[in-house]
């Protein structure tokens, strides 16, 4: 099962502002009412103990106040600032090794909707040579990280361990050896908006760039 954070800090959000505002306009102009009148009725009538019974606050009420700060925080954070990732595989070495963690710029090319995911502004596009983060398109609660070969309209070819864009080879390097467990060959490829490396092995199948 999928755990959605993003869904987690939206409903808690939301929950505890509304305590929060329920509290503040409603109940506790009730809890004031009920003191007056039981002061009424015992025929103690104290303004002072009926506003400090009216401020004392029940359990969820004080939580809610105490949460809903932290979890706007949070939220504005990983929804529009930045968003941490845990790389899982080998896909993208040598540019990021497995269990290196990175931070993802949320708003690198506009700003999207926490959960619905809906873009409200747009002021970029993905370039050749970015590196991107993205749902899986089949499994939408997986997260890939990638980095942008093509962009739309392209297309794109990889015949004899060489990468084709729009029907032109893409200009390498050999940048020398790269030794992570076995030995690599690593090129640099020049993407036209920016270098991209990807390593293959001699010995093995070669991986095409990502």
């Amino acid at each position: 099962m999928h755990f959605d954070l993003e869904m987690v800090l939206v409903l808690g959000s939301l929950l505890t502002g509304l305590v929060w505002l329920l509290d503040k306009f409603i109940l506790r102009g009730r809890r004031e009412s009920a003191d007056r009148h039981s002061a009424a009725t015992t025929g103690h009538a104290q303004t002072a103990q009926v506003q400090q019974n009216a401020a004392y606050e029940p359990w969820y009420v004080e939580y809610s106040k105490s949460f809903f700060p932290v979890l706007v925080i949070v939220l504005i954070l990983r929804s529009f600032i930045a968003e941490p990732f845990r790389i899982p595989s080998g896909s993208m070495m040598p540019t990021l090794l497995v269990g290196d963690f990175i931070l993802v710029n949320k708003f690198a090319y506009g700003v999207r909707l926490p959960v619905l995911h809906n873009e409200i502004l747009k002021w970029g596009d993905p370039k050749r040579g970015d590196v991107a983060v993205f749902r899986y398109p089949r499994d939408p609660s997986l997260d890939y990280i990638k980095r942008v070969v093509g962009l739309p309209g392209d297309h794109i070819g990889y015949i004899d361990k060489t990468l084709y864009i729009n029907g032109k080879p893409v200009d390498a390097s050999l940048e020398g050896p790269y030794t992570d467990g076995g030995a690599y060959s690593q090129p640099n490829e020049f993407l036209y908006d920016g270098e991209s490396e990807y390593d293959s092995n001699p010995r093995t199948e070669p991986k095409p760039p990502i």
